[in-house]
């Protein structure tokens, strides 16, 4: 039988009275250890150890090294203190014991403060020994090059006073207001809703912003960072990332694969994960995870620089050099009456033909959702803004919830459910202002056709809030691989062997944040497509006629952010019947396929949407298996 825990222990000792406060520290700490080990895997043990897992002291909820250390090492000699990048989360391991229990008892449902100023209560518990993966050893992207310290303190503080943000807004090279940052164009104006620049409309001066564009510019990208240091994100296609340290009065060079194949971008947040080691300056953020910590983010002032290139680019990189491209490029809506006949056609047709089949693979709620939803107080109003087949509706009966979908097959599914749900489009919800404590809108913002769209979807769910209200918004990512995990959107690409069932060819486009211990035999038996099979049986391009957009490869990687997925409607069989398609009508094809629209959101991007909204703050954004998510309030 195993040892009674510490909690336990303790209680005994005070004969199981309890105070109110301690009832609920104790819950709290439970509730931390069932939600490490579901979603983290880490399982804690009923006995003491030399090791601790600190819930809510991590990284990914703005806890840094030098506030946690200290409350810990008054309890004894830490011999490591181990913070993941992006984890709410850390492990501490004490020399003995005997010091580890100190920890535990002292430190368990006390205070302290993170680096924003706010109070975070720590929850511990014992781990018997710390396993965390390291990624391998990294290397820069070939071709980039960072220069420290190229020019003087005196001359950079040169450099910041010559720049005016207030000079006549007449002047073409004005300031430009643009997601989280200003910028001012020298040379040419670059145009960011095509990506490139009007080469016969030369501004007065100067060379242009950057923009990796092959056509555009020549091969040299070169970025001076002045003011602050910043951590700038590398991507390789593959879904490999890197992760540079930009300092102040630095260079950074970009030559070659890292120019012209690897994206590059600087990720909105407060803070950014970087060594501890004050010796540290450029290069790779590791993942040794006993030396990182978090820096707060100041205002970086950086001037780059790029040719302007007059030839067709021949570079060695030609299925992304869009001078060697040979497919015709996508075409997206010049109009939001195209931007709507588009959903029309590839979204709100699309979920009425096959609303039967697309109900049958979404029945297991996912598990931050339903965290969420169950965290509301008692008796909130819930808005589901494309509830689908109402699966979140029922999740908590503590909660008064109302759910709308622009399909009448999904919402008669819902009613049949004896959900209440209404028929209605997401950009117009018949419900009246601030009536809602909170909203869910999962999976819905992608289907829209152009960023106007995408933040009236926005703002109408944030109409429906009353002040203080929240909203839980999840879109499907560009990035199917992260950290080097394969979301299971792509580890779904493998094959049983021996197994030959074919099935929806999609089954996880909005169905990939279910856990692997939610896969019973229905989903496992329902995972096993072949996609060579279901390639075979793609339609030919008159079916995908009035659009250019590429139609997706499931269960691979994007390679756009505006594709047609296709969906292959199961067939259903019996053997008094012949076969019939779920939801279909008047469909004679014995295997259907559909296609339907997305936007697949860029790292950044969901974030950078809503800050188009003037009445809102983001509580939260995260990434969870192949989707990215925020959690918005109304101010």
């Amino acid at each position: 039988m195993a040892a009674p825990s510490i909690a336990m222990e303790v209680n005994c000792q005070s004969n199981f009275k309890l105070s109110k406060g301690e009832k609920k520290s104790l819950r709290k700490q439970n509730k931390a250890r069932h939600t490490l080990l579901r979603h983290e895997g880490i399982e804690a043990v009923s006995y003491s150890t030399q090791s601790l897992v600190v819930a809510n002291g991590g990284l990914g909820n703005g806890v840094s090294r030098k506030q946690l250390l200290p409350a810990f090492e008054k309890c004894g000699l830490v011999e490591a203190l181990l913070m993941p990048p992006n984890k709410p989360y850390s492990f501490v391991r004490y020399k003995t014991t005997e010091e580890s229990q100190n920890a535990y008892v002292s430190l368990n449902g006390k205070e302290i403060v993170d680096d924003l100023g706010q109070k975070v209560i720590l929850y511990l518990n014992f781990v018997e020994k710390v396993q965390w993966k390291e990624l391998g050893l990294q290397a820069l992207p070939p071709g980039l090059t960072v220069v420290e310290e190229i020019i003087s303190s005196e001359e950079e503080k040169m450099l910041l006073e010559l720049i005016n943000w207030t000079e006549d807004i007449n002047n073409q090279n004005c300031q430009k207001s643009l997601k989280h940052r200003r910028v001012k164009h020298f040379g040419y104006e670059f145009h960011y809703e095509n990506n490139n620049v009007d080469k016969d409309k030369p501004l007065l001066e100067g060379i242009p912003a950057h923009i990796d564009t092959h056509s555009a510019f020549e091969g040299e990208i070169v970025s001076l960072s002045l003011g602050s240091e910043v951590v700038m994100d590398f991507k390789h296609p593959d879904g490999v990332t890197v992760q540079v340290m930009l300092p102040r009065r630095s260079l950074l060079v970009m030559t070659g694969e890292s120019r012209y194949l690897w994206t590059h971008g600087i990720t909105p947040r407060k803070f950014d994960t970087v060594q501890a080691s004050e010796h540290y300056k450029s290069g790779i953020i590791t993942s040794d995870i006993g030396e990182l910590t978090l820096k707060k983010r100041e205002i970086r002032t950086s001037f780059t620089f790029r040719k302007v290139r007059h030839t067709p680019c021949t570079c060695s990189y030609s299925l992304v050099c869009d001078s060697q491209r040979k497919e015709t490029p996508p075409s997206f809506p010049e109009s939001d009456r195209e931007a709507s006949q588009l959903e029309q056609e590839h979204v709100h047709r699309v979920y009425e033909e096959i609303a039967g089949h697309f109900s049958s693979t979404r029945h297991t709620p996912w598990p931050h959702i339903v965290e969420f939803l169950k965290a509301l107080p008692d008796g909130s109003i819930v808005a589901d803004v494309g509830c689908g087949n109402g699966k979140y509706l029922g999740v908590n009966h503590e909660l008064y919830m109302i759910g709308c979908d622009r399909s009448k097959s999904l919402v008669d599914i819902c009613r049949e459910r004896r959900f209440q749900a209404v028929v209605c489009d997401a950009l117009a919800v018949p419900v009246r202002s601030g009536a809602c404590d909170a909203c869910i809108s999962i999976a819905v913002v992608h289907h829209f056709a152009t960023p106007e769209r995408r933040v009236a979807a926005l703002q109408e769910i944030v109409r429906l809030l009353r002040p203080g209200g929240k909203a839980l918004i999840y879109v499907w990512a560009m990035e199917q691989e992260r950290n080097n995990q394969k979301s299971k959107y792509l580890r779904r690409h493998r094959i049983s062997q021996g197994k030959k069932e074919e099935i929806e060819s999609d089954r996880a486009t909005e169905g990939v944040l279910e856990q692997l211990s939610d896969m019973g035999s229905q989903d496992a038996a329902s995972s096993v497509a072949s996609i060579d099979a279901a390639q075979e049986k793609e339609p030919s391009s008159k079916k995908v006629a009035n659009s250019e957009l590429p139609v997706h490869t499931n269960r691979t990687s994007f390679h756009s952010q505006d594709v047609l997925v296709p969906w292959h409607l199961k067939i259903k069989t019996s053997k008094d019947k012949p076969a019939e398609p779920f939801g279909s009508v008047g469909s004679h094809d014995p295997s259907p396929v559909f296609h339907r629209y997305y936007h697949v959101f860029c790292d950044g991007e969901l974030e950078a949407t809503c800050q188009a909204l003037s009445n809102i703050s983001i509580l939260q954004s995260y990434y969870d298996q192949g989707n990215w998510c925020v959690v918005l309030q109304k101010i």
